[in-house]
């Protein structure tokens, strides 16, 4: 009987132990360096798990940038309708919420994660826990340190589905980049992605503002502009619009040593209105109040007026009215790499063949976010975990009825 190793227990190793579990006559373990399984996808269930969208798939495919070539046809085979279907099978109920989002009829990622496990250990999927590995020893054994202590395994065919470098405590800790890298696989550096950034804003200002959002507003950076809200941090900023946004801002940094975030802080007036609008007289009104009354503008967002634009434009209605239409708001750095959602970077997909299957070591497939892709939050990150675990599933019982 031929025997699977899947190492990494989130919904892409999960998915691919799956997969391998349906087909006669292959043993299927799979291993996690975690207490439990799923440890990332609770926690990221945890304000409401969001496990795809329902956007039209030319846009779905979209959303995956320099990377929609690779992760498409996985979609194809794999992607939001066919997700929801199989979680209906586990008898979980999903719905499309007013954003377009997809969710779990209890909003949680609890239930659907037991349900899961159950089914799978009924198929006779081995979990083994507390299993951290640690690559191969010199006859291609792989090595695990366990609380017993290290142990040597053979396995015909392996699945590493081992998350990016974001969350270290929840298993994702990018320990195993050097494993590959020592084997020659390439491996992009790992980034942060759907993140937060540093601003270093005034004491005034941080203390004053920090914990509040800031909308409704359009931010743009290096061509991408997207409405929606963002938060205050003590020290920066944080929030679904900045993680939108967050691929781009994290590469002008890279290569220019600064970026900025555009801020269309009055969103549904045009710049002639509202150039029309503050022209009125001020009277006897303080200019927050007259930016209250005229523009719509105050609290935190008269703060950022007034933290980045001197007197000169703030007194002056046409230059006024253009700032609050295109304000720069410079960014100095990503958020650590830990305090992100996500990771960009990873495994190569140069380094894989169609069925996820490393070029340079046959029989060890990688899913997941090992990956080299990256994607918005929005339930596009975890469909294509599940789209990735079941390609490389399917890649390595394909490969195992090959050698047979």
């Amino acid at each position: 009987m031929a025997r699977v190793a899947i190492v990494g227990g989130g919904p892409a190793g999960l998915m691919a132990a799956e997969v391998l579990a349906a087909v006669d006559g292959l043993e299927v373990a799979i291993f996690d360096a975690m207490p439990s399984f799923g440890r990332k996808f609770l926690m990221a269930g945890k304000g409401g798990m969001n496990i795809t969208h329902s956007e039209p798939m030319s846009a779905f495919v979209g959303r995956y940038g320099a990377r929609k070539p690779a992760i498409a046809p996985l979609l194809e085979a794999f992607g939001p309708q066919q997700l929801r279907e199989w979680i209906g099978d586990l008898g979980i109920e999903t719905f499309v919420g007013s954003s377009g989002r997809v969710f779990p009829s209890e909003m949680k990622a609890a239930p659907l994660l037991r349900a899961w496990l159950h089914r799978l250990r009924g198929a006779g999927v081995q979990f083994h826990v507390r299993h951290r590995w640690l690559g191969w020893g010199a006859d291609g054994a792989l090595r695990f340190a366990t609380p017993a202590g290290e142990k040597l395994l053979t396995f015909d065919a392996l699945v590493l589905a081992l998350g990016g470098g974001s969350w270290a405590r929840l298993g994702s800790d990018g320990a195993w980049v050097p494993l590959l890298a020592e084997r020659g696989i390439t491996v992009a550096p790992l980034m942060p992605t759907n993140c937060g950034f540093d601003v270093g804003w005034s004491a005034h200002f941080s203390e004053r503002f920090a914990g509040q959002p800031v909308k409704p507003v359009i931010a743009s950076v290096a061509g991408s502009s997207q409405r929606g809200e963002f938060n205050i941090t003590a020290g920066g900023i944080e929030g679904g619009l900045v993680y939108a946004l967050s691929a781009p801002l994290r590469d002008a940094l890279a290569s220019e040593g600064r970026a900025v975030l555009h801020l269309d802080l009055a969103p549904d007036r045009t710049l002639a209105r509202l150039t029309a609008d503050l022209a009125h007289p001020r009277g006897h009104d303080s200019l927050a109040n007259h930016l209250r009354r005229r523009a719509g503008i105050d609290g935190v967002k008269a703060g950022l007026l007034r933290e980045f634009l001197p007197i000169s434009t703030l007194t002056a209605t046409d230059r006024l009215a253009v700032a609050i239409k295109h304000l720069a708001l410079p960014v100095s750095a990503a958020r650590p790499i830990d305090e992100a959602i996500s990771t960009a970077g990873g495994v190569a997909f140069e380094a894989l063949d169609e069925r996820l299957m490393l070029r340079d070591l046959p029989g060890v497939f990688c899913a997941g976010e090992m990956l080299d892709w990256e994607a918005p939050t929005g339930g596009y990150l975890l469909t294509a975990c599940f789209a990735t675990g079941r390609a490389a599933g399917l890649g390595a019982h394909a490969w195992l009825a090959e050698k047979s």
